[in-house]
C-alpha cells in the first residue's frame, strides 16, 4: 500500500513521515520505524502497530480503534485525544506519552509502562497569587488576634 509517497508495510522505515490525516485502516505497519513520525488525525483503525516505534510521533487525534500495539514503542508519543478505543497495549512503552483526552475505553494496558504518562490535563492554578508563606503570615496574624480577643473575654 502506497500512501502520501510512503510505502506502508511491516518494517518500513518511516521515520519523521508525514502522514498527517492518513487513511491507515488495517494497515500492517509490525515493526515500522515511525519515530517522530507526524500521525495527526490519521485514521489507522484495526492496525497493526505490533512493536512499532513511535517514539515522539504525533498521534494527536487519531484513530486507533483496535488497533494492535502490543510492545509498540511510544515513549514521548502525542496522543491527546487519540481513540484508543479497544486498542491493544499490552507490553507498550508510553513513558511521557501525552494521553489527555483520549479514549482509552476497553484497551488492554496489561503490562504497560505507564511511568510518566500524562492522562489528564493539569489542574488550572490558583487565581490568587499569594504566596504560601504569605497566607501562612497572615493566618498566624488573625489567630494571633483571635487568642488577645479571647483573653480580654475571659478576664471579663
Amino acid at each position: 500500500m502506497n500512501v502520501n509517497g510512503y510505502e506502508i508495510e511491516p518494517f518500513a522505515n518511516l521515520k519523521g513521515a508525514n502522514l498527517r490525516g492518513a487513511n491507515l485502516v488495517g494497515a500492517d505497519l509490525e515493526d515500522a520505524n515511525l519515530r517522530g513520525a507526524n500521525l495527526e488525525d490519521a485514521n489507522l483503525e484495526d492496525a497493526n502497530l505490533v512493536g512499532a516505534n513511535l517514539e515522539g510521533a504525533d498521534l494527536r487525534y487519531a484513530i486507533l480503534k483496535g488497533a494492535d500495539l502490543q510492545g509498540a514503542k511510544l515513549e514521548g508519543a502525542k496522543l491527546e485525544g487519540a481513540n484508543l478505543r479497544g486498542a491493544i497495549l499490552m507490553g507498550a512503552n508510553l513513558r511521557g506519552a501525552n494521553l489527555e483526552d483520549a479514549n482509552l475505553w476497553s484497551a488492554d494496558l496489561v503490562g504497560a509502562n505507564l511511568t510518566r504518562t500524562i492522562l489528564e490535563k493539569k489542574k488550572e492554578e490558583s487565581q490568587d497569587n499569594t504566596s504560601l508563606s504569605q497566607k501562612v503570615k497572615e493566618l498566624e496574624e488573625e489567630n494571633k488576634k483571635l487568642k488577645e480577643a479571647i483573653k480580654v473575654l475571659m478576664d471579663t
